[in-house]
């Protein structure tokens, strides 16, 4: 896996970053690289642990459906409110229905299909874009639950 690309806004906060997913390993080391900045943004254990768990299962559908693509994590502001964006990209072969794929236990693949559904409802924003033949991509967002201002 190689960092793509990586700004900062401070020495402390990093904003962005872009990873590629190549190999199962990279998983890992997506999910070390979601849960320091969603703590470094001020998320608690739990939420990391579930941002955590939204970057493997996206890492792990890039990997074992398109066999490669990139996941970016960012920290992004609204208003007051903070949080953590996800975006994962490939270029695979894409999802032919995506209101079917969204339906738990819907699976084309040896798994329970319960990974999509599950990032959404982890997540409190999702929005998934896919065409056959030229990929997907997947937005997820989370929110703190502190305001900005009295972080």
């Amino acid at each position: 896996m190689t960092a793509m690309k990586s700004t900062t806004t401070t020495t402390e906060l990093p904003y962005e970053i872009c990873l590629e997913i190549n190999e199962t390993c990279d998983n890992a080391r997506a999910i070390t690289i979601a849960r320091d900045m969603a703590r470094t943004i001020g998320f608690g254990e739990s939420d990391e642990f579930l941002i955590a768990t939204v970057v493997s299962e996206l890492a792990t559908n890039i990997f074992r459906y398109a066999g490669a693509g990139h996941i970016t994590l960012r920290r992004i502001q609204e208003g007051e409110k903070i949080g953590i964006e996800v975006i994962a990209v490939d270029s695979g072969p894409g999802i032919a229905d995506v209101e079917q794929a969204m339906q738990d236990h819907y699976t084309t693949g040896k798994s329970l299909g319960l990974g999509l559904p599950s990032v959404k409802r982890i997540m409190d924003d999702f929005s998934i874009s896919s065409q056959t033949g030229c990929g997907t991509t997947c937005r997820a967002r989370k929110w703190l639950d502190i305001p900005y201002a009295s972080y």
